[in-house]
């Protein structure tokens, strides 16, 4: 019995080993195939070659096409195209000063009409009563002539009026072109002062506000003085404003003139004073130095503006200082011209923009606010539309024929 027992247990424990390597031998994961070789390449048989091509090739010279001879003809020769020259720039004759004004009275009256013009259809009416002088001090008052002007120019008409009696329309033309000159001021010097005694250059400075047409102003101001035979040097200050040095540098261009610039955003009193500087190695007869487009209320760059004033006094004292003006600002225009001559103490006035508008009598009021005389006026977009200012053509134009 017992001998049978063992023979049980011994076969449980033959099959239980059994049963584990079976198992055992299921969990195990196959291995992963060996990577393929790289399969050998066959280069192609080459092609036979019969001759010297069988042979190995060898490095030899090679010719140009320049040393190749072509049938039929002679070597071909291959010639670089000359360097392009650049085109000389044509320097231009300005037009002549003298008399500009009167040529461009028409364009000038043409935008005048509300003042002279509606200052005689007032003053021709049958019965001058209260109503009509309200009318007119009120197109006074329009044409930015000012208030105090308007008062004693209506003043004087009522009593010059009162005195003629009867009216005729000539004789109302004749009467409101004596006044309005009167006003305007044909007594005052307005003569842009660029020679002064015993040496050179005369120096002029353009000063202003943004926007109102400074670095133009100053081409067309050597345009001015070349076409009045002056030799001048241009003085790019205007260092804030990108583009204000090459603009001013091709109006220079345009006439001969030469310009003193510097590095953008530096300091313009610096270059003021090379200009000046220069102006006097070349012995040109004038400097125009161009500032920054300055807003009257910045006080830091309106002290900036007077550094500017003195460091070119240490060449020699300013002959002008030009305050530029849009005549389409009115009383604006007024504070802006109050604050500069508190700065830099102006001697003349440039209103540009005169022809857009029919407020013509900022110049009246421009005169009385800084007790100096218009000098310059623009009339256009063209470089010659701006002109000495004439007292008489300008009452002419606004009164019209």
């Amino acid at each position: 019995m017992e001998t049978v027992i063992l023979a049980v247990v011994i076969a449980v424990v033959v099959l239980g080993a059994l049963g584990g390597l079976i198992v055992g031998s299921r969990r195990r994961k196959p291995l992963p195939p060996p990577p393929p070789k790289a399969p050998d390449i066959t280069a192609p048989p080459a092609e036979p070659h019969v001759g010297e091509e069988a042979e190995t090739p060898r490095d030899e010279p090679r010719r140009t096409i320049e040393e190749v001879d072509l049938p039929g003809g002679p070597a071909v020769v291959v010639e670089e195209p000359p360097a392009a020259e650049a085109p000389e720039l044509e320097i231009e004759v300005p037009e002549p000063t003298a008399g500009r004004l009167v040529r461009l009275r028409a364009r000038l009256s043409r935008s005048q009409n509300a003042l002279g013009k509606g200052l005689l259809t007032l003053l021709s009416r049958e019965h001058l009563d209260e109503d009509t002088w309200e009318e007119i001090e009120d197109t006074l008052l329009t044409a930015d002539v000012g208030v105090q002007p308007t008062q004693e120019l209506v003043e004087r008409l009522r009593e010059r009026v009162k005195v003629l009696g009867t009216r005729t329309p000539e004789e109302l033309r004749g009467l409101l072109r004596e006044e309005l000159l009167n006003l305007v001021g044909t007594d005052l010097d307005r003569t842009v002062k660029t020679e002064p005694e015993g040496r050179k250059p005369g120096i002029v400075m353009i000063v202003g506000v943004n926007g109102t047409g400074k670095t133009t102003t100053t081409g067309k101001l050597a345009r001015v003085l070349v076409a009045d035979g002056r030799t001048v040097v241009l003085g790019a200050a205007d260092t804030f404003r990108a583009a204000a040095a090459d603009q001013l540098q091709t109006w220079g261009e345009r006439v001969g003139a030469h310009t003193v610039r510097g590095p953008e955003a530096g300091d313009p009193a610096s270059v003021a004073f090379d200009a000046v500087k220069e102006g006097k190695e070349m012995g040109v007869d004038v400097v125009l130095i161009d500032t920054a487009g300055r807003l009257h209320t910045k006080t830091g760059l309106m002290d900036e503006l007077g550094k500017v004033k003195r460091v070119v006094e240490k060449h020699a004292p300013l002959d002008e200082v030009l305050l530029v003006l849009d005549a389409t600002t009115g009383q604006n225009g007024l504070v802006q011209a109050r604050v500069f001559a508190e700065v830099v103490d102006i001697t003349g006035i440039v209103l540009t923009k005169l022809d857009g508008t029919a407020k013509g009598g900022i110049v009246v009021a421009v005169q009385r606010e800084l007790g100096v005389p218009v000098k310059l006026v623009g009339l256009g977009e063209g470089a010659d539309d701006l002109a000495p200012f004439e007292p008489e053509a300008f009452v002419d134009a606004l009164i019209g024929d």
